[in-house]
């Protein structure tokens, strides 16, 4: 075998591989779409999910293309590492077809009938078809075909060219002791994985091989492990596209490789204790392309039903393999949570209305605890506490579409007269508990503006604010049990306290605004506190929706505005309750306000440039905060606002 020889099986190789690349695009951009929806509406079995895989690689003709679709699938949140298991190890399957359609290039006979049946015989045909669609045509779909007309005939091509090159290879020495060597075992199943993974497709390294078996000088016992080999290495490209994808995408690369790393290991050890035993004599006998086609089926489809069975606990060590984090774990919790709203319950309404309790309590609790973390911010602003709050109010909002689909459908049941009332107190009510978790965000972002520009309360404007927080806590603690444990009589409680949160803010604003209109304060340095207060107030809103829903139901459609109207007037209890809440909720002397001879000259003037002094910042509720160095800030520590 000379230089030329060489030249030309690289130049059949690069075109083999080129047109197996452009076969595969074509056939997956004509197809795409279509076979992403079928995976995407897959079922839970597994034997039609291994059927699915079988077909979709069949007809893109990749398993690495099969595995990546999964892998951008399971990354969306489309479809779940458990229910592409069956469909990577049914790509495998899929994949040997490539390996018996290069299988007939090396058919012959004189009958028109066998000679059609190589196709060497009717590519040339195929290409003068894609070559028209490509001139002819302007249509996508045109060119699509064209791809996969073309990369077939361009594939057929390189491939003879290769088995051409190779011929005299046959009466090279040193290729079979070359192949001999391969038939240790663990050799050849680390050449067929390298050159699979450098290839990055298990189909184009098995024609490789079927090339250089047409020369006669390869064994079957080099080309068994080669093969098993050449399943490991292809797993690449599903590792590579896995690379910053979530923690489930990267698992259906991982899943891939420890599939065909196991089932190659299962089919060594049975086949060389087999062969220990009965001493297989063919191993040293050169083995056909078709064989080829024939070993490579034989492997992937008994590693898939050897292990399909244990597909879940395959499952479970890629789970160790990539571990979850605490979050994930505890999103994995609120999933099985979220599993008692069975609609298997809604013929025994009784029994799907305690989920529905069950459930809406979490929703309330973890509304609570985003309420309570945003308020700590304030104070102890840290960046771990602030993703807590988005993440229960992303939580709470998994709950409430939860809750409302399933009580929709509930609702639509024949139900009991206490159980109706208890699916429209919650399903109006799981909105008021959402907009309360949007407002703990709002509070969340002012806490993390504050501490950002390196700013904080003052210990007056604590003093006041605290008053504030310490009504609203015990309001929403009010509401919330009311709701929880449909309490009537504490509901009826929540008005007046919202009544004098109402009187609350109201003071508040004004005291503020009296601040800004006499100068002591700048429009800039009022934004957070009016912000904070607004969601407060409006936080205090939604409990009174709570509370007011509950009585007007168990009312029997009391009209709200009727119910808040008569409540409010000439109500000697309601009044007491005012009252009493109002000295309990006492906020502490305007000495902010008071005339002082010498406040003008205490106050610092507002420089050029729109900063204030540290006193007039605490005049207006806030004093600069001391944080280290390294919290980076867009404004110096003299801009400072409210």
């Amino acid at each position: 075998m000379n230089v030329f020889n060489l030249l030309t099986l690289a130049g059949g190789l690069a075109l083999f591989l080129y047109g197996m690349d452009l076969m595969s695009t074509g056939l997956t951009r004509l197809s795409g779409s279509r076979l992403q929806g079928i995976l995407e509406n897959l079922t839970s079995n597994r034997l039609k999910g291994v059927a699915l895989g079988a077909g979709v690689t069949a007809i893109i003709q990749s398993s690495s293309a099969t595995t990546v679709m999964l892998v951008g699938l399971v990354n969306a949140g489309i479809i779940t590492l458990s229910r592409a298991i069956p469909v990577i190890m049914g790509a495998n399957i899929g994949t040997t077809i490539t390996a018996w359609i290069l299988s007939l290039v090396g058919i012959q006979g004189e009958s028109i009938f066998v000679q059609m049946l190589n196709p060497s015989s009717w590519t040339p045909i195929l290409a003068v078809i894609g070559t028209g669609f490509i001139l002819f045509s302007k249509e996508d779909k045109r060119h699509s075909q064209a791809r996969i007309l073309l990369g077939f005939a361009i594939l057929m091509f390189g491939m003879s060219t290769m088995s051409d090159a190779v011929a005299p290879l046959a009466e090279v020495e040193g290729f079979q002791k070359l192949f001999l060597a391969f038939s240790n075992p663990i050799l050849g199943i680390l050449v067929g994985a390298v050159l699979a993974g450098i290839i990055q497709s298990s189909s184009a390294s098995v024609g490789i091989l079927q090339v250089l078996a047409s020369t006669g000088m390869v064994t079957f016992g080099s080309a068994i492990p080669i093969i098993m080999g050449q399943n490991i290495g292809t797993t690449v490209t599903a590792l590579i596209s896995s690379v910053g994808a979530s923690r489930n995408a990267r698992r259906v690369g991982i899943f891939h490789l420890n599939f065909n790393i196991i089932g190659t290991i299962v089919f060594s050890l049975a086949f060389y204790i087999l062969n220990a035993i009965y001493d297989f004599s063919f191993l040293s006998e050169s083995i056909s392309p078709v064989w080829i086609a024939i070993i490579h089926s034989i492997f992937n489809i008994s590693s898939t039903a050897l292990l399909l069975p244990f597909a879940v606990r395959l499952e479970k060590l890629t789970h160790k393999i990539i571990p979850d984090h605490e979050e994930e774990i505890a999103a994995t919790q609120i999933e099985e949570r979220l599993k008692l709203l069975d609609p298997i319950f809604f013929d025994t309404p009784a029994l799907a209305v305690e989920q529905v309790r069950k459930i809406g309590k979490d929703m309330a609790d973890n509304t609570k605890q985003g309420l309570l973390s945003a308020l700590r911010l304030l104070q102890n602003y840290d960046s771990e506490g602030f993703v807590e709050v988005k993440a229960l109010e992303n939580l709470v909002d998994r709950y409430e579409d939860k809750l409302g689909t399933y009580m929709v459908k509930l609702s639509a049941r024949e139900l009991q007269e206490d159980e109706y009332k208890t699916i429209a107190i919650w399903l109006q009510n799981i909105t008021d508990l959402e907009r309360i978790s949007d407002h703990t965000v709002h509070i969340a972002h002012s806490a993390q503006e504050m501490y950002s520009k390196k700013i904080q309360f003052s210990d007056y404007a604590w003093t006041e604010l605290e008053v504030y927080i310490a009504a609203l806590t015990k309001l929403v603690n009010m509401a919330f049990t009311a709701l929880v444990d449909d309490y009537l009589d504490l509901a009826v409680q929540v008005e007046p306290l919202e009544d004098v949160i109402d009187r609350i803010n109201d003071e508040l604003q004004a005291r503020h605004i009296s601040r800004i209109t006499s100068g002591k304060c700048t429009l800039e340095l009022g934004f957070i506190f009016v912000d904070f207060t607004t969601s407060l107030e409006r936080i205090a809103d939604h409990c009174s929706n709570i509370a007011v829903s509950m009585i007007e139901i168990h009312s029997d459609g009391l009209n709200t505005h009727e119910y808040l109207s008569h409540l409010k007037e000439d109500n000697t209890a309601f009044k007491k309750m005012y009252d009493g809440y109002r000295e309990e909720f006492r906020l502490p002397s305007n000495t902010i306000l008071i005339e002082d001879a010498n406040y003008d000259n205490r106050l610092s003037a507002i420089n050029g440039v729109g900063g204030v002094e540290s006193e007039q910042a605490a005049e207006c509720g806030f004093k600069p905060l001391d944080v280290s160095s390294d919290v980076s800030s867009d404004v110096s520590s003299e801009e400072e606002i409210e």
